[in-house]
């Protein structure tokens, strides 16, 4: 089966195909976007009536999804005896994500047909303004779903990569928003009293989210401490991720993409230089 990803695109709202002024003026409101507050939202990307479909192909796949319970600090790092317990380093909370592997989306597949639509990645690139630019390698986690269930949810984190791009596809019933505090920290100042009044709640630096089905974000993750709030009731909220990296023909470690999909494929241990049989039993 042949998907026109342009079927699905709000092409009308979003001529992120047609290389002119509409474009450009689009280009330039999403740059502002991610250089004032790191995170740009395009709204109904995807046209509502074609949203069912998306929906169906990730009902179809969620069985397939890897789940992973884990306690993490907004830093993905060991705890620190050594500081108060009051210090960032050393909060600690359930984190628990189901992430759909990329192979479950084929060539019949929706997502991955927009993935691939030549006019995409150039569009999300040119919004980013990054020079080195490239559609991940990794055949598991190019083109994953990320499938959060009641109870679940994602802590306060930065993210370890620059930028995601990301699709609402179906909300829970209750929570599940975004929620982020923009450009807290630099490369070169951690600024922990801010990140430890995040985490105690302070109103005045947090900014709310609440994205509809079809909204496309690019958010840069690395600076901006950000959460998705706990989720309640029966329906599964489904977003796709849409992975770049900035070196070409990158794949995932071993080890992460184990705890992340809960297998490895070949390429990931000869990336490492490792035996086959080091990893695999």
């Amino acid at each position: 089966m042949s998907i026109d990803a342009a079927d699905y695109i709000d092409t009308d709202r979003y001529p992120i195909a047609d290389h002119g002024a509409a474009r450009d003026e689009l280009l330039a409101g999403l740059r502002s976007a991610l250089d004032r507050d790191g995170c740009a939202v395009l709204h109904g990307f995807v046209r509502p009536e074609r949203l069912p479909e998306l929906v169906a192909e990730c009902d179809r796949v969620a069985e397939f999804g890897h789940r992973n319970f884990t306690r993490t600090n907004p830093y993905f790092t060991a705890d620190r005896p050594d500081l108060p317990a009051t210090h960032p380093l050393r909060r600690f909370y359930d984190r628990s994500n189901a992430f759909v592997p990329a192979d479950h989306f084929g060539t019949d597949s929706i997502l991955r047909a927009i993935y691939e639509w030549p006019a995409f990645a150039p569009f999300v690139q040119a919004a980013l303004g990054e020079t080195d630019f490239h559609r991940y390698a990794d055949p598991l986690a190019d083109v994953i779903v990320n499938l959060a269930e009641e109870g679940g949810g994602f802590p306060w984190h930065f993210d370890t990569n620059n930028y995601t791009v990301t699709l609402a596809i179906q909300n829970a019933d209750h929570g599940g928003d975004f929620e982020f505090s923009p450009n807290l920290r630099t490369p070169t100042d951690e600024n922990y009293p801010g990140v430890e009044a995040v985490l105690d709640g302070d109103a005045d630096l947090i900014r709310t989210l609440r994205l509809q089905p079809g909204d496309l974000q690019i958010f840069k993750g690395r600076y901006s401490l950000h959460r998705v709030t706990p989720l309640a009731g029966a329906t599964p909220r489904y977003v796709a991720i849409f992975s770049y990296v900035e070196v070409e023909g990158m794949v995932g470690s071993p080890e992460r993409t184990m705890e992340l999909y809960g297998r490895i494929l070949p390429v990931h241990v000869e990336r490492a230089g490792l035996r086959n049989d080091a990893l695999i039993d």
